[in-house]
């Protein structure tokens, strides 16, 4: 087991299971670093948005990293305000010059904005079938949206990327997800590194001697959730990368999975203000 462990997408796209996350890391030097950085390390699953403006250096970073493009899983997003189906075609198209890629391998839906996921679920489903992206799915969907979308849709999301970590551990969404062959990813797996002093990290930590980001990211791993922890410096993501050599006890992860507050520290998919 390492970086290059996968779970696989119900079309048969294999992910990677942990990846790097590089939210409102800065375009140019500082993202461009990190993603060179993580890729050395064995890194092969990076996750970006149009939203994140930073597109332009992780493609630059994936260029210049010397790894073969299609050893690399690249993620990225369709934003709220570039959502409708002609909009989004256009937005797609925008994210792949930044990128200066011939394809991505999972493009998400941002958020559901109200009135608009559907149509631009079609331009995703365009987009899929000739090729461009791999993968298509969605990201901060809740049950209901989920419900309501695959009312409608001829390809069913692969993937829905939602902040998930032991304070909010999603269990509905997730039970849902894997009633529908929907791979989970989280975002923020680490609280934002609000509660890393939590006692029972800092127990388990000491039980494992790893530290109580690592606990997290192998919680997620033996979950079946794909996790995406956000690091710019190397020594945090080789740390993170360090999950591999160890296995949580099922008791042990009953306690993470007992953390669970509901609390989140990014918005919820209901009360965004779209």
């Amino acid at each position: 087991m390492s970086l290059l462990t996968t779970r696989k997408l119900h079309n048969g796209v294999e992910i990677p299971a942990v990846g790097l996350g590089v939210f409102k890391m800065e375009d140019g030097t500082s993202v461009y670093e990190a993603v060179k950085s993580a890729l050395d390390i064995g890194y092969r699953h990076i996750d970006t948005a149009s939203f994140y403006e930073n597109e332009e250096g992780v493609g630059k970073a994936i260029r210049d990293s010397g790894v073969p493009r299609e050893e690399i899983f690249i993620t990225t997003k369709v934003w709220n305000d570039e959502q409708g189906y002609e909009e989004a075609l256009v937005a797609f198209q925008r994210s792949l010059d930044r990128l200066q890629l011939d394809y991505v391998d999972l493009y998400l839906v941002h958020w559901p904005v109200p009135g608009k996921y559907k149509d631009t679920w079609r331009a995703l489903e365009k987009l899929y079938r000739e090729g461009k992206a791999r993968a298509i799915g969605v990201s901060n969907f809740l049950p209901h949206h989920l419900e309501d979308l695959l009312t409608s849709v001829e390809i069913k999301p692969m993937a829905n990327q939602i902040e998930l970590h032991p304070q909010l551990t999603q269990v509905e969404t997730r039970k849902y997800c894997e009633k529908h062959n929907i791979v989970v990813e989280a975002w923020s797996p680490l609280g934002k590194a609000r509660y890393l002093d939590e006692p029972v990290l800092m127990e388990l930590a000491t039980k494992y001697k790893k530290t109580p980001a690592q606990i997290i990211i192998r919680w997620d791993y033996q979950s079946g959730i794909v996790t995406i922890p956000k690091s710019i410096q190397r020594s945090r993501q080789t740390d993170n990368a360090d999950i591999f050599d160890f296995e949580l006890s099922a008791e042990d992860i009953k306690k993470i999975d007992r953390l669970n507050q509901d609390k989140r520290t990014g918005p919820h998919p209901d009360e965004f203000n779209y």
